[in-house]
């Protein structure tokens, strides 16, 4: 049974220079709205997918959280079936530690955020406003628009005209870029919000790039201004680089390694420290695009693209106080993401000299394909739990059918009559819900995975007559099946999910927004607050 700690000692663990992690494990929604400064999201439904990314080594010393104590006991225990062997609980949970005097903070990758915005202020980054770019681009100025989000987000919704070239390669692609426009054609960085648009202006303002701005607040703020938002685009592929790409790519991160002080491995010294890591948290990054990274990378190398790494490095560096190792195919994107690191405060960041170039001519094979997705303890939650097929679930449901993903998951589409009950709180709730342990149950989720998770705790707790909907919803939906959508079937109102993009509304955006920039007021003091 995993331990507790008090939180005068966890507030010294965040302060000191050991390796640990400290997991928050209540839902996204939850953990927006206040969490403890340096503490990781992985919502304790997620546990069994995220965790052994997140914490590769299982000696790692992990302090779970929540906001009493129940869930995160219940997570603990979890971990502990996973193999961690150091896992303790926070005594009393966020409740405790606000009273024991200690100080929470709200919003999602905050230390991401907060960086963006010492950027911004301390750098002067330029900037143009949505409403002044929209005026000068109907007067006929020349722009060029380059979306830094994921070309996933890209093609859900851009500015008008805008073109996906994601954070991480803007150094690479940007001379072949600025070859094929006019001289006098501005170049606009935009993301969803700020911290994005904010690093992208940045490394080309910092490589010597003219006429280059953020977006003030992006696609958000362009909505907010009154434009209209793109859908559908396309515009995904990127430029392929040129001679002149590479060289200027390289020499600019040759700049940032000797300015930011990156350092880097060969392929032995990388060959010793993946050796080290059967005792000790070591990530090893691999920032290029999903395609070259499929193509083949390093052995042991996880892909997390070089702009998302910038933006979430409290989900990529989840163990603080250990070694990141990022790579590219040579050294100029490994670097850049390496040097952003060294400016947030990483000590232990080394790029690979050379990347898989290198690797392959010492002799090294590559590795093809993306990483799979493995769920810890799925197939043998899997062997105890039986299964229904979509259209018997149909003919012949049960008094009881519970959906067991996100209330936004449920909203969107779930079986008639089904009710909700995360499985976060499956074992604080299922009592209400059915209190009789021998009447049938459904479980049922988006793809039949976290139903079989849940099914089994459900017999763990002594339900003897649980069933899961084979293949979840996304079955359900293939046989053509009737689908129920909203909230009905909530128990309480969700605070599990934060809305984002098209599902925020007007005041979402702008408290999300004024909240982001104010992040910035602490590194200009003279700068009055609006």
């Amino acid at each position: 049974m995993a331990a507790t700690i008090a939180p005068a000692a966890l507030k010294s663990l965040l302060t000191g220079k050991e390796p640990f992690a400290l997991i928050d494990v209540r839902e996204a929604g939850e953990y927006n709205s206040s969490h403890i400064p340096g503490a990781s999201l992985i919502a304790r439904r997620q546990l069994e997918l995220q965790a052994p990314q997140a914490m590769p080594f299982k000696g790692t010393p992990i302090v779970v959280c929540d906001d009493d104590g129940r869930r995160a006991r219940l997570a603990a225990g979890t971990l502990e079936r996973m193999g961690y062997r150091q896992v303790s609980v926070l005594d009393g949970g966020i409740n405790r530690w606000v009273t024991d005097g200690f100080e929470t903070e709200w919003g999602m990758n905050v230390p991401s955020k907060d960086f963006g915005e010492k950027v911004e202020v301390v750098d002067h980054v330029p900037e143009v406003e949505c409403k002044d770019l929209a005026a000068r681009i109907q007067k006929g100025e020349k722009f060029v628009i380059l979306d830094s989000r994921t070309p996933e987000e890209f093609r859900r919704f851009c500015i008008p005209g805008g073109r996906s070239v994601p954070g991480g390669e803007l150094a690479l692609r940007i001379t072949d870029i600025a070859g094929d426009i006019d001289k006098d054609t501005t170049i606009i960085v935009n993301c969803a919000g700020r911290t994005r648009s904010i690093i992208g202006a940045r490394v080309l303002q910092r490589m010597g790039i003219p006429r280059v701005y953020g977006l003030k607040n992006g696609t958000a703020g362009w909505v907010l201004a009154g434009h209209k938002l793109e859908t559908g685009a396309d515009r995904v592929q990127l430029p392929e680089p040129s001679a002149a790409g590479v060289a200027a790519a390289e020499a600019y991160a040759a700049k940032l390694a000797a300015e930011d002080g990156v350092r880097y491995l060969d392929i032995p010294a990388l060959k010793s420290v993946m050796a080290r890591r059967d005792q000790a948290t070591i990530y090893l990054i691999d920032v290029r695009t999903a395609e070259e990274y499929s193509a083949g990378h390093i052995p042991g190398f996880r892909w997390f693209p070089g702009g998302q790494a910038v933006q979430r490095s409290d989900d990529v560096a989840v163990v603080k106080n250990c070694q990141i190792v990022f790579a590219c195919d040579k050294k100029a994107r490994a670097t850049l993401i390496a040097s952003w690191y060294r400016q947030m405060g990483f000590r232990e960041v080394f790029a690979v000299d050379g990347g898989t170039t290198a690797w392959a001519a010492s002799g090294g094979a590559l590795e093809r394909g993306l990483t799979e997705e493995t769920l810890a303890g799925y197939q043998e939650a899997r062997a105890k739990v039986k299964s229904i097929s979509p259209r018997d679930l149909q003919a012949s449901p049960p008094a009881t059918v519970i959906f067991v993903d996100t209330s936004q998951d449920f909203a969107r589409g779930h079986v008639p009559g089904a009710r909700w009950a995360p499985r976060g709180w499956l074992e604080l709730w299922i009592g209400d819900i059915a209190p009789s342990k021998s009447a049938p149950i459904a479980v049922t989720c988006a793809d039949g995975r976290g139903s079989a998770l849940a099914a089994a705790t459900l017999g763990e707790l002594g339900y003897q007559n649980v069933s899961i909907l084979e293949g979840g919803m996304a079955a359900w939906r293939e046989a053509g099946l009737p689908v129920e959508k909203g909230l009905a079937g909530v128990m309480a109102p969700p605070t599990d999910v934060v809305p984002a993009g098209p599902d925020r509304n007007f005041a979402d955006m702008q408290n999300y927004l004024r909240w982001e920039e104010a992040l910035g007021h602490k590194y200009a003091p003279s700068q009055p607050l609006a």
